[in-house]
């Protein structure tokens, strides 16, 4: 008898828990939805949610948002490029002397915020070290920051690639969207570190392209199979070094991996016309079936 009241008795805190748990979360939503996730009303929330629940990861999420918004301004920058960090100009004036003027709003930030927010990223990392959604708060926050020059950025994911590579443990991911947490395999993973590559080299500055080349290289060396990476390091010679024989080097030995596969054709055909060789460029097209 004594037994099944124990059992009980630890059922109902469980319930009592979750429900603390889902009404902290509700309130939030509601509040952020209404004010923003900086917005009056958030901060207290998140504090008495912390008394409540340390270790909640919901509301170190909530935290680190919370710091991450209120860090962030905006300011417009004129530029001669017509093109700036992959946006396009909210407006283009002259100069006195004729010239272009291209206008950007960018996203400026406080730096003491910011680093607020980067804290309670951290905290939430050392708590779940294995959940990748986690950690690419982080990065993701260094990426926005940084602009043209994403080195801690860079540094942050590479650091991440190596955990992942490196640990015994299974990892986890949960998107905004599911109900749970799922396992990450190699295929996910890659494909996300893929994302980060793309992201780099949208950015479009010096910089950008050098961690797009950085990380194509060492996700190449983890997942050598994997035709993006390989891909990737022939369209860095193409665009950015202007070598198009060695670019034109990776992308057969990408088809090698993935034959058919129509983006690495593409550049192929692309790398050939700047090289104006016909004979590559036929090859290529045929390929591609045209």
């Amino acid at each position: 008898m004594r037994k099944i009241i124990y059992v009980l008795t630890a059922l109902a805190l469980s319930v009592a828990t979750y429900a603390q748990t889902s009404d902290y979360q509700r309130k939030y939503d509601i509040l952020v939805k209404r004010v923003g996730a900086a917005g009056v009303g958030v901060e207290t929330l998140i504090d008495n949610w912390a008394k409540a629940e340390p270790d909640s990861p919901e509301m170190l999420q909530a935290r680190f948002y919370f710091y991450l918004t209120k860090s962030q301004g905006t300011e417009v920058l004129g530029r001669k490029e017509p093109k700036y960090l992959g946006m396009k100009p909210i407006l283009t004036l002259k100069d006195s002397t004729d010239t272009n003027v291209y206008y950007y709003e960018v996203v400026k930030y406080d730096d003491n915020l910011f680093a607020e927010s980067l804290k309670a990223a951290d905290k939430l990392i050392a708590a779940y070290p294995h959940r990748l959604d986690f950690r690419f708060l982080k990065a993701n926050a260094y990426i926005s920051y940084e602009r043209e020059s994403p080195d801690m950025a860079l540094s942050n994911i590479m650091g991440l690639a190596y955990d992942y590579k490196t640990s015994k443990n299974k990892w986890l991911y949960k998107d905004v969207s599911a109900a749970e947490a799922t396992k990450v395999d190699d295929d996910l993973f890659a494909g996300m570190m893929q994302e980060y590559c793309y992201s780099f080299y949208t950015l479009g500055t010096p910089s950008a392209y050098d961690a797009f080349f950085k990380l194509s290289q060492r996700m190449n060396e983890y997942f050598p199979k994997n035709v993006d990476f390989v891909g990737n390091i022939g369209t860095y010679y193409m665009v950015v070094k202007n070598d198009y024989k060695t670019a034109l080097k990776y992308y057969d030995k990408a088809l090698k991996l993935q034959p058919g596969n129509e983006a690495v054709l593409h550049n192929a055909v692309i790398a050939s016309r700047k090289m104006q060789n016909a004979k590559l460029e036929k090859k290529y097209l045929k390929l591609l079936g045209k």
